[in-house]
């Protein structure tokens, strides 16, 4: 108890400082105010940018792969980890480290689902790996999925082909496609009479197109097939709730658009599922119905994943639909000074349902490595090169901590570059 008053006393001292007092009293006056108009408000943000410690001489622009985390997140870590190195057996494992129920407890309540439905992990890999692996599926079984889909998802699935004799299909879909019931539909007619597994992206990591999950995930489960949503770049991107999913299950990771320690996300099982899937690394039988056994993975920092809830309290005192407004406004702003050049386009939907804060900037006769890495080399100014079959560019996801004169700068630099 005595430790835990002093953690409580040392966040009260950080959430006391002048600049935390600022950024709460202009997320009042925000409260009284449509997200749509407090994202144009430069001092409103200029608060929420001070609670990070940048290098203000670099414009990342990267923050879909991993989000600098702000400051009281830092701080939380630090003293996490103080208080673990003193005696680890005793302070990591017994004291620090039952901890995570409250963070579960807390994800949960925001995510919208039981407490019991959710497994603290590391990253969305992890969390998705668990499923695609724990599921039991027949040589002949099939599994759907896009040609955008994540990588790593992708070679998931490929292994099991190889080493269980299950079949993987990808469909295509136009970019950005002609609407979501598009989407819907291609998914639905891509069904067999094998299909066992649906698997898609909340919103691509390659151009942001968010997809019409309720609708498929309702479509597979009335036809006993299951649904796996990747949602690593969804969660504290855009508002919205399980309700909203209705999938089987779910997987992201919290270093993104949550900017919680870097090494955390969370995994969603429907109740009725636990017991089905086998976990990644084992556990004993008398955990078959607990979600907690997605998270037996050995010795691992309790300091991680217990700042998570310094990092879903500034998520949730910012408030997710005035962040959603920010990164919408700030990926239009750039978007419409750069699509005025010739031969410069976008494969990012316009459409707010389609899309939020990442987009896909293409450039005719310019491969996107070059281009990265020109930015960095005369700009410093950080930006992902995307290379798919069907299209190449640059993705480009700022953050809120972004400022309106780094896409100035980024504007620009690329108006040169393109020249």
């Amino acid at each position: 108890m005595e430790r835990r008053h002093f953690l409580a006393a040392a966040g009260a001292l950080a959430l006391l400082r002048p600049d935390a007092a600022d950024r709460a009293r202009a997320a009042t006056v925000g409260n009284r105010r449509p997200a749509e108009d407090l994202a144009r408000d430069e001092d409103f943000w200029r608060d929420i940018q001070s609670a990070f410690t940048l290098d203000r001489s670099i414009i990342n622009l990267n923050n879909g792969g991993v989000s600098p985390a702000p400051r009281v997140v830092q701080e939380a870590m630090r003293r996490y980890l103080e208080f673990s190195n003193i005696a680890p057996a005793r302070t990591m494992w017994v004291d620090l480290e039952p901890e995570v129920e409250t963070v579960r407890q807390k994800l949960a309540a925001d995510f919208g689902c039981d407490p019991e439905e959710m497994a603290i992990t590391r990253n969305t890999s992890e969390s998705l790996e668990n499923v695609q692996f724990g599921l039991d599926l027949k040589p002949g079984d099939e599994v759907l999925t896009t040609d955008q889909d994540y990588p790593r998802m992708i070679t998931t699935w490929k292994q099991r082909e190889r080493r269980d004799g299950i079949v993987l299909k990808m469909i295509s879909f136009p970019t950005p496609p002609p609407s979501l019931d598009d989407l819907a539909e291609r998914f639905e007619r891509a069904i067999t009479p094998r299909t066992r597994v649906i698997h898609f992206c909340h919103i691509t990591f390659l151009t942001g197109q968010i997809f019409p999950v309720k609708r498929i995930c309702q479509m597979a489960r009335s036809r006993g097939i299951e649904s796996i949503v990747d949602g690593a770049h969804a969660y504290a991107q855009f508002p919205f709730k399980y309700a909203d999913l209705e999938c089987d299950y779910y997987g992201t990771s919290l270093h993104k658009w949550l900017m919680a320690p870097h090494g955390t996300g969370f995994l969603f099982v429907r109740r009725s599922n636990i017991p089905k899937v086998w976990p990644l690394m084992a556990a004993g039988p008398e955990m078959a119905n607990n979600i907690r056994k997605f998270e037996e993975i050995g010795t691992h920092p309790a300091a991680n994943h217990n700042a998570i809830t310094e990092a879903l309290e500034f998520h949730t005192a910012i408030g997710v639909e005035r962040k959603a407004a920010r990164l919408r406004y700030l990926r239009a702003v750039w978007t419409e000074r750069l699509t005025r050049l010739p031969g410069v386009s976008t494969l990012t939907s316009s459409d707010p349902s389609q899309s939020c804060g990442i987009g896909l900037l293409c450039v005719a006769g310019k491969d996107p490595g070059p281009l990265t890495e020109q930015l960095w080399d005369k700009y410093r100014i950080m930006a992902t090169g995307i290379v798919h079959p069907q299209f190449k560019g640059l993705r480009i996801t700022p953050s809120i901590y972004t400022t309106l004169p780094e896409i100035d700068t980024f504007c620009g630099a690329m108006e040169k570059l393109i020249a």
